[in-house]
């Protein structure tokens, strides 16, 4: 089967590819060729040159992978042939993400590129790219499975599930790496644990864990040196997730640290870079150098990466009292790997439960059918069936359709060209807290990103 990359450039690629060589030593590998495509040439041929190194060091040891990779250079071209489309786009490219981060904090509020004004303007800009891409997809690969990685993460996938309905599948490796280390906590195989997640994209719970036919949770929101020991329990304090009986996914430290998160990345801008600034400085030296060295891509692509991993959340890491990654957080095994396990159990058939973004059609109460959730579900050959569901409890359902209601007026901002709905959607949004904030918000976006005015013509 063949594999389309859109985004094929972006800095985690080489990732999917090592999953890709491993699978490739199976005689029943899904994915035979990869198609990466990307509107920067310079990130596609850094990149290229990692997956250059990754294949030789994977032939030294393994012998000729059954595995080619090629460009294409244009979106059909890309799309012609594909059995499995992974979109990955970042519309703005990293620039767009300081600019999302820059003009939230220069407003007061957290700028975070999917939580809160950075992801309403991300939004903005992203979802007419999404659906164009989407269209192209209905029209050159219609019997392709979609799997989205491209942020936010959510919300794209509920505005491509527009066109392509129930064949895009979103993605995230944010439950799978609150699920591994909450049962490592409790010293249980990851693999054969059972989690009940629920929620949005970056906005979920885990509510249960069940090993040996009982769930564990209850024992682990007990032990406070257990619960501690791994990094949401670090974020958000046991006492804290006693009261919630529940673990957050880690991107929820923004709303319930709300004041203190904004503080800290404020802190950062003042005093240095914001996240997206420090990736921009990493990324362009990766790049750059790959480029002028390619035979060291490798070694200067995973120098960087493990940069990026030990900063990730780092102003939350600190306002939380410094706390640290874990080494076993490092080494990837999260989005690959559900990337990999969505696109086998598509390809082969093979049934999987896996938490992904999907439409909700029922399993959640609540929220609407057509609401993209994130959700244990089911996923074989016939695609991703989310499973039943427990109730939302009165204060998790609130935030959920808080969020999803911001969401909306995103999707409606963008398909009708209205100011009015991009202020609401930036007004009524739980981390935005007021109006006239809202205001200069927009305001700011629309200055910064200047093709935002042609998605907002209208009053």
């Amino acid at each position: 089967m063949r594999l389309a990359i859109l985004g094929g450039g972006g800095f985690r690629v080489p990732l999917v590819h090592r999953a890709l060589l491993a699978e490739s030593r199976r005689g029943d590998a899904v994915i035979s060729e990869v198609v990466l495509f990307d509107t920067d040439e310079d990130r596609l041929r850094g990149v290229g040159a990692v997956l250059d190194r990754q294949r030789d060091a994977h032939t030294a040891e393994h012998g000729e992978p059954r595995l080619t990779v090629r460009t294409a250079g244009s979106l059909p071209e890309a799309l012609e042939g594909a059995g499995m489309v992974f979109s990955a786009i970042r519309v703005g490219a990293m620039p767009g993400r300081v600019a999302d981060e820059r003009v939230a904090l220069s407003a007061g509020v957290i700028g975070q590129e999917t939580v809160g004004a950075g992801g309403i303007s991300y939004g903005l800009r992203t979802l007419p790219v999404a659906r164009r891409v989407a269209r192209a997809i209905a029209e050159h690969a219609p019997e392709a499975w979609v799997v989205n990685f491209t942020n936010p993460a959510g919300l794209v996938t509920e505005e491509m599930s527009a066109v392509l309905g129930d064949r895009v599948i979103g993605i995230c490796d944010s439950p799978v790496g609150l699920t591994r280390r909450a049962a490592r906590a409790l010293e249980l195989d990851p693999a054969a644990v059972r989690a009940d997640y629920a929620g949005l994209n970056h906005l979920g719970w885990l509510r249960g864990l069940w090993s040996g036919g009982r769930d564990r949770l209850p024992d682990l929101l007990a032990d406070t040196a257990a619960l501690e020991s791994f990094e949401e329990g670090s974020l958000f304090g046991a006492d804290w997730l006693r009261s919630l009986g529940a673990l957050p996914n880690e991107y929820l430290h923004y709303y319930y640290m709300a004041r203190e998160a904004a503080a800290a990345a404020a802190d950062s801008a003042r005093q240095g870079l914001t996240r997206g600034e420090e990736l921009v400085e990493q990324q362009h030296g990766f790049y750059r150098e790959a480029a002028a060295r390619p035979g060291e891509a490798f070694e200067l692509w995973d120098r960087a990466r493990l940069a990026r991993e030990r900063g990730y959340m780092a102003d939350n890491r600190r306002a939380a009292g410094g706390v640290e990654r874990a080494e076993q957080d490092l080494d990837g095994g999260g989005y690959e790997e559900v990337a990999l396990a969505v696109m086998r159990a598509l390809a082969r058939d093979e049934p999987a439960r896996l938490i992904v973004d999907v439409r909700n059609r029922g399993a959640l109460a609540g929220l609407d059918r057509d609401a993209v959730v994130e959700l244990p579900c089911l996923v074989d050959g016939g695609g991703a069936q989310p499973l039943a569901a427990a109730p939302l409890s009165g204060h998790q359902l609130a935030l959920v359709l808080a969020v999803k209601s911001v969401e909306r007026d995103i999707m409606e901002a963008v398909r009708t060209g209205s100011r009015a709905a991009a202020l609401r959607a930036f007004a009524t949004h739980p981390l935005v807290d007021s109006v006239t904030t809202a205001r200069t918000l927009l305001d700011g976006y629309l200055e910064a990103f200047g093709d935002l005015g042609d998605v907002l013509p209208n009053p």
